[in-house]
Formats: C-alpha cells, sequence, structure tokens
C-alpha cells in the first residue's frame, strides 16, 4: 500500500511540474510576443488614400505596443499630394523613430514618395534605386501655377530642415523636377544611407540617435530585434489592389462595352449586371487615383461615340472615332508619373471599338427583321377563310380565332388568304394569287 501510494503521489507530482513547465513556456511565448520589435510595413504601388490609412495606422500601432522602430519599405511612383501631406504629417510627429528603406533595385520614390522618404528619422536606400521628381502637376497633367509650385517647395524644404537634409535637393525635386540616384543622393544629404538588404539596414543603423517628436531623443536598438510585419485588412487590400491605372482603364472600358451590348441586345439584362458591376469597380479605381478632368472627357466623348454607332451603323466612323478618343482619354487619365501600359491601352481600346462595329451592325439587321413577337409578325402569314357572317369573316392562325375583313372585294369559306395588316383584334387580309 505504501508502495502504490508513493507511485500515485510521484505520479501527481509529475502532472503538475509538466503543467508548472506549460505554464512558464506560455507565459515565456507572451513575454516574447509582447517584446519590443520593429514593426515592418510595405508600400508598393500609388500613394493614396488606403496608404495614407495604412501608414497612419503602423505608425499609431508601433507607439501604442511600443516598438523600437516602425520600418517602411517602399516603392512607388508617387499619387495623391492630400494622402502624402498625411503620412508626412504623422511621420513627423511620431513618438516611435521612423525608418524608410527605398527598395528592392530598381524601385523608385518619386513624387510623393521622394518627401514621405526625406521626412523619415532614417532615410535609406538601395543600390540601384531613385528619389526625386516631386513637381506636382495640375488636373490637366500639366505645370501649375506657380503659388502652387512655391508652396510645395516650401513644404519639401521645411521637411528637409526638419530632418536636417539637404534643403536645395529637396526644393530642386519640386521646382526642377530633380531625380537622384542612391549615390547621388547620399553624397548631397538627401538620405542618410544605402544598404544592401534589410538585414544590412538594421545592422547600420543600430546605435544611431533620433529626435522623435516632444524633443525626446531615442538610440536605435535593431540588432537581432523580432520584426513583426504590419499587414493590410482585407478591404485596404482591395481599395489597394483596385488602385492600379491599368485595372481601372480595363474595368472602365469593358464595363462601358457591356452596357452597349445592352442596349443593342436589350433582354434578360447580363450585359447590363455585368457592366454595372465592372464600372463600379473602375470608379472606385479611380476615386483613389490622381485623374485629369481632359482624361474622363475623352473616355465620355468616346463612350458617346461607340453608343452613336449602334443607332447610325455605317462605315465605322463613330467607332473608329470613339477608338481614337478612348486611346487619348487612356493617355492622359492620370496625373504625373501614373500611366498606363501601351499593351494594355492599344489592344483595350481596339478591342472596344471593334465591339461597337459588330455590335452597330447587329442592332441594324435586327432593326430591319420583322417583328417576331406580337400582332405585328402575322403580318405576311397565310391561312383561309373558316367563317363568314356579312363584311366580317374568321380565320385561325397561330392557334388562335380572329376577326377578319378584306382589304378589297368579298371573302369566302375556304379561300386561301395572306394577312397584310392589323387593326386592334382584327386581320386585314387579301386573297392569294392564283386562288380561285
Amino acid at each position: 500500500m505504501v508502495r502504490g501510494s508513493g507511485r500515485s503521489n510521484a505520479v501527481v507530482l509529475a502532472r503538475w511540474a509538466v503543467a508548472a513547465a506549460l505554464v512558464l513556456l506560455a507565459g515565456a511565448g507572451d513575454a516574447a510576443a509582447r517584446s519590443p520589435g520593429i514593426l515592418v510595413a510595405e508600400v508598393r504601388g500609388v500613394i493614396t488614400p488606403v496608404i495614407s490609412e495604412y501608414l497612419r495606422d503602423a505608425t499609431a500601432r508601433a507607439e501604442r505596443e511600443g516598438h523600437r522602430a516602425l520600418l517602411v519599405e517602399l516603392d512607388t511612383p508617387g499619387g495623391l499630394d492630400a494622402s502624402m501631406r498625411e503620412i508626412v504629417q504623422a511621420f513627423l510627429g511620431a513618438r516611435v523613430p521612423v525608418i524608410v528603406y527605398v527598395e528592392p533595385p530598381g524601385a523608385r520614390a518619386a513624387s510623393a514618395g521622394a518627401l514621405i522618404t526625406m521626412a523619415a528619422h532614417v532615410a535609406a536606400m538601395a543600390p540601384g534605386t531613385v528619389i526625386g521628381a516631386a513637381t506636382p502637376v495640375d488636373l490637366q497633367g500639366g505645370d501649375v501655377a506657380r503659388k502652387v509650385i512655391n508652396d510645395a517647395a516650401a513644404y519639401a524644404v521645411s521637411i528637409a530642415r526638419e530632418r536636417g537634409r539637404d534643403e536645395t535637393f529637396a526644393e530642386e525635386a519640386v521646382r526642377e523636377g530633380r531625380s537622384a540616384t542612391a549615390e547621388e543622393a547620399l553624397g548631397v544629404g538627401a538620405i542618410d544611407l544605402i544598404a544592401e538588404s534589410r538585414g544590412a539596414l538594421l545592422e547600420r543603423v543600430d546605435g544611431r540617435t533620433v529626435e522623435i517628436a516632444g524633443g525626446e531623443v531615442v538610440q536605435l536598438r535593431t540588432r537581432g530585434v523580432p520584426l513583426v510585419e504590419h499587414r493590410m485588412g482585407l478591404s485596404q487590400r482591395l481599395l489597394q489592389w483596385l488602385a492600379d491605372p491599368n485595372l481601372a482603364f480595363l474595368f472602365l472600358s469593358l464595363g462601358t462595352l457591356a452596357i452597349i451590348y445592352e442596349v443593342a441586345n436589350p433582354g434578360v439584362g447580363f450585359g447590363g449586371i455585368v457592366g454595372a458591376i465592372l464600372l463600379l469597380l473602375a470608379f472606385a479605381s479611380l476615386s483613389v487615383l490622381p485623374v485629369n478632368v481632359v482624361g474622363i472627357l475623352l473616355l465620355v466623348l468616346a463612350l458617346g461615340l461607340f453608343v452613336a454607332e449602334l443607332f447610325a451603323p455605317g462605315i465605322g466612323v463613330f467607332a473608329a472615332g470613339g477608338t481614337i478618343s478612348l486611346i487619348l482619354g487612356g493617355l492622359f487619365l492620370f496625373r504625373g508619373s501614373l500611366g498606363i501600359d501601351p499593351v494594355v491601352l492599344l489592344p483595350t481600346a481596339v478591342v472596344a471599338g471593334g465591339g461597337a462595329v459588330l455590335l452597330g451592325r447587329a442592332a441594324w439587321r435586327s432593326r430591319r427583321l420583322p417583328p417576331a413577337t406580337g400582332p405585328e409578325a402575322l403580318i405576311g402569314r397565310r391561312t383561309e377563310v373558316r367563317s363568314v357572317d356579312g363584311a366580317r369573316a374568321e380565320v385561325f392562325l397561330e392557334g388562335t380565332w380572329w376577326g377578319a375583313r378584306a382589304r378589297a372585294g368579298r371573302l369566302e369559306v375556304g379561300r386561301p388568304v395572306r394577312v397584310v395588316g392589323v387593326e386592334g383584334l382584327t386581320l386585314i387580309v387579301e386573297p392569294e394569287e392564283g386562288s380561285p
């Protein structure tokens, strides 16, 4: 009994020991998860309101969770001025060090991306990357008024001054559209360092001191620190995916073609439904992209010409004009360095124009055909007189009894007749040629 009791006690103690170990391991895991790390945010593509929200959320999260730094890996052709200013404001007011790293090789921090990079506490670039070309453009894609240029240049200079960067480069990037390679940017003091990889970057910035909002000086501790990814939400990913000039143009063109198809072939509404969905996606895409008024007007003109092709088909003059207008609209649709790939633009415009021609001819042929339904569809049909009561007769046609009267003369029972008109529920008939 004593021996058995000892074994039972040993088993109980072992179980308690395992449970305690698991609790300690779980606590250690939680502590590791909560330990300060580096929050990593990735930006690829146009600076939109979605990107602004994403980076502002990342900044707030890094502050809230006590991360040692926020690392933003950037590759952008630019984007909306308002979104850029929101991001810059968040970085300048951040209570956590912000590191912007332009990568991979071949990437760029153009236009709005240049000012975002210079607003970081630490600005770094990978070899083979470029920065600059921050001249603003107006709604027509051209140069803007001098006062707008002056405002943008002063804003860029203020950012450079706040971060101790070269003010001349910042101003020339706005006024003259100046761009620089990573080596040139480092040489003039527009950035802090060049790093071949993320690991090399974190090694090189370790031990640097930066001043965060509020005047506090912080020493960066980035070597061997865990990295935590800051991911976009599902809705953010969807909206940012839509923020693609090529997709916007495709959705707009194909949606328009689907609507034209529905107009030319009214029926169950499949073309209209598909067209409406594509156009809604196009409008969602355009809402987060910098668009030009001239481009929009050219696209509207293209739509009008394609619709005109439905009602005045011929040699395709309207469709040709619509195709040209669609191409020009695509070229002028977006501002700044954004644009539609010619591989997407030209085939899409040709398909839309060709589709308008085919639909126009199909609609013209359908209008020339006799009606397929209703009383008018009976015109030209043949039957015979079944009964006669004075000037009124009866015929049986298409499974229905109809009243009938002769266009001229009298009708006789059994005589073959042909329908030549319809008046209400009475068929106007005439005897078949050759009948007695």
